[in-house]
């Protein structure tokens, strides 16, 4: 080796094995140089990229908040089942990286994809990596989270407002996740494997379903899309570092009577394949498991089991013990089998689309400013019902039940009648022709509280494709049914197959959110998803047109124009959401003394339950933290070993008096072993009369298990 060769690789050594990840094949995610200096080690035709895994909790206010999912007033938050994370992993073959984070949550709402965006903008470690363009956000769509962080008033009306506390602990969870990913980038490879999983969820709007073409539905097994895909993340040290994987199933196992804070099925699934890997929730480098979203809008866990019972016990919710378990084993086959590797370069296309006049080349049409049908107050009859619904299923401009008279009675009604405001708008004969079949029940595109503030929902979408290798991820904005999403793989695959995409994966609820989205053949029916299809009967043709696009620009390697990004709305907000004013506690009491006692001894199996008096959750989330600790004398020491996130225990919140609060905790312990063990509540109190919130803990007495 000659003198020059000998000083390149000692530089390029030195740079390997500087900052927070140090060895041979480690590389400081940071560290440009580093990568251009050893783009041999980086080879997308053989399957060799860089790869990084990162988790952190993302779980926000766990009393007196209105959960999001099933719009359900009564609902609101009062403890916590299991934490809510944000997964992310990175890829990069040395030219480009994307990212894509799944989150346990019920929407991923636009003004978190702008806020993160802009966060890392000003990030001194992660802009010169990662931006809007090439950062995918999706929810998994549990419906067991606290609501108020869209921005949008027809999403946070149910809540009462928008809660900045809850919007900035999302944003930064999910900056963590990427930083975390970002410094724990190595060399590696990605595995790519797919199957089928049937008996875990059943189509929920059938009608509708069967009134696109025959020949269409007789391409396909059935009327959900049981299509399994799982990537498993690898170092070039063997090291395992991730698992992701997608499949179309609501996460509302657990139904509105819960109000525990819950990542209900698809989180349930992630924390039993994390705990067979021993994934630390406190570590910044661990393993990380998501099960993501696809195209899940007409698909339900429920059908077979009933309404979704309040449960919270796999014993006792039938439907929840289906679709954790078959998802999770489902998930492990795939990733023990996964031997294909993913191969080929990475690349991304991002625009911002105004969805008010999007001309749709296909059918000669625009889309439409948003509005919501008349059977959108209906919900979905196997999965959230409404309890007072204004119209049926099925309601369109022609049928009986409607007329201009009735969409304003029922309108003024509505919740309260807060969207009575909104009816004039309705009235424009262009807007109403160009819903079709639609009876504009909410006028979401043309309305607004005052005149200077935002619509009531966004308007303009983003859409983007990100390519990983063989892998093509399709993000939509919103819940997409069964057949939008089979059309959107088909035609991007389609697009992409010369560039060596093999796989096309719906990322569901993506980057924003628009409600629903049907074929235009289910919008003819005007079933609950077809009537929440906000842009109009050509919506699922435009956004096919626009992924179309995309993936060409990226078959081609041509730019896309970025489109008008939207204003950040969070400004113009209002926040009417229950605050705490001050804790207390009752005479001669203090914050963590215990109020209920554990028996000394228990059996194998029995439910512990023990009680605390504290203080409101909300005035410290405790994010990467918890409220409760089961703790196991172990080598002389109390060692914990359930913590809040473990589906095993409950920690449960409820207001005694004006003030006071009363913590309870439950720990099953079925899967425990014999010991010593005792309880802790940790938690913060805040003054009434300065404001200072302050950290508390109490413990129980020891108790054994036999």
């Amino acid at each position: 080796m000659n003198a020059r060769k000998l000083i390149f690789w000692s530089a390029a050594f030195t740079l390997l094995s500087c900052g927070n990840n140090t060895g041979p094949g480690n590389i400081p995610g940071g560290m440009r140089l580093a990568i251009g200096d050893v783009s041999a080690n980086l080879s997308a035709a053989t399957g060799s990229y860089l790869v990084g895994t990162g988790i952190y909790d993302i779980t926000g206010p766990a009393a007196e908040i209105v959960m999001m999912g099933y719009a359900e007033s009564s609902q609101k938050t009062a403890g916590i089942h299991t934490r809510l994370r944000a997964r992310a992993f990175i890829a990069g073959d040395g030219n480009k990286r994307v990212v894509f984070v799944s989150n346990d949550l019920g929407m991923l709402f636009q003004n978190v994809k702008l806020k993160v965006a802009d966060k890392i903008a000003a990030d001194a470690e992660l802009k010169d990596f990662y931006n809007e363009k090439n950062i995918l956000l999706s929810a998994t769509h549990t419906h067991g989270g606290p609501g108020g962080y869209s921005g949008y008033f027809l999403y946070d009306a149910t809540v009462n407002g928008f809660i900045k506390e809850h919007h900035k602990v999302i944003v930064d969870g999910i900056v963590e996740s990427i930083r975390h990913a970002h410094r724990n980038l190595r060399f590696g490879k990605i595995l790519v494997n797919e199957g089928t999983l049937s008996g875990v969820g059943g189509n929920r709007a059938v009608e509708a379903y069967d009134n696109n073409p025959a020949a269409e539905r007789a391409a396909y097994d059935g009327n959900t899309d049981k299509t399994f895909t799982l990537l498993k993340f690898v170092t070039d040290a063997g090291e395992e570092i991730g698992a992701f994987s997608w499949f179309a199933v609501h996460p509302d196992s657990i139904g509105p009577a819960n109000h525990l804070i819950t990542a209900d099925n698809k989180g349930w699934a992630s924390y039993l394949f994390e705990k067979d890997k021993g994934t630390n929730y406190l570590a910044e480098r661990t393993f990380v498991a998501a099960f993501a979203q696809a195209n899940e809008g007409d698909v339900t866990p429920n059908i077979g089991f009933g309404i979704a019972p309040p449960d919270l016990t796999l014993a006792k919710n039938k439907s929840l013990e289906n679709a954790v378990l078959k998802q999770y084993s489902k998930a492990k086959e795939l990733y023990n089998a996964a031997s294909e590797t993913v191969t080929g370069s990475i690349d991304f296309r991002h625009e911002w689309v105004d969805m008010r006049t999007l001309n749709v080349a296909a059918v000669g049409k625009t889309t439409c400013a948003a509005a919501m049908g008349a059977s959108f107050s209906a919900g979905s009859p196997l999965d959230n019902p409404s309890p007072t619904p204004l119209f049926p299923n099925g309601v369109t401009i022609d049928s009986l039940s409607w007329s201009d008279n009735a969409g304003q009675a029922a309108l003024s009604t509505l919740l309260g009648g807060v969207f009575a405001f909104a009816w004039p708008a309705t009235q424009d004969a262009a807007y109403k022709a160009c819903h079709a079949e639609k009876p504009i029940l909410i006028p979401t595109g043309r309305a607004n509280l005052n005149i200077n503030g935002p619509l009531m929902t966004p308007q303009i979408m983003p859409l983007q494709i990100v390519k990983i290798g063989s892998v093509a991820l399709i993000a939509v904005p919103g819940e997409t049914t069964t057949m939008a999403g089979r059309r959107f793989r088909k035609a991007v695959v389609s697009e992409l197959a010369a560039s060596g995409v093999k796989y096309g994966i719906i990322a569901g609820l993506a980057n924003s959110y628009a409600s629903y989205l049907a074929t235009r053949e289910e919008y003819a029916k005007q079933w609950y998803e077809g009537a929440s299809t906000q842009f109009g009967p050509n919506q699922q043709a435009a956004y096919q047109q626009e992924f179309v696009k995309l993936s060409r620009a990226i078959a081609q390697n041509t730019d896309v124009a970025p489109g008008p990004r939207p204003a950040d709305v969070t400004g113009q907000t209002v926040d009417m959401t229950a605050k705490v004013v001050f804790d207390d506690v009752p005479w001669f009491k203090k914050f963590g003394d215990v109020i209920t006692q554990p028996k000394t001894l228990f059996k194998k199996g029995d439910l512990i339950t023990v009680q605390f008096w504290g203080a409101h959750p909300n005035n410290n989330y405790r994010t990467q933290d918890t409220f409760l600790v089961v703790e196991k004398w172990s080598n002389g020491a109390f060692i914990p070993v359930a913590r809040d996130w473990d589906p095993e225990t409950t920690y449960a919140w409820a207001r005694d008096g004006v003030a006071n609060s009363k913590i309870t905790i439950t720990w099953d312990t079925t899967a425990a072993e014999p010991g010593i063990y005792r309880i802790r509540h940790k938690g913060n109190w805040k003054s009434g009369w300065t404001g200072t919130i302050t950290a508390y803990e109490g413990v129980t007495n020891i108790f054994s298990l036999e």
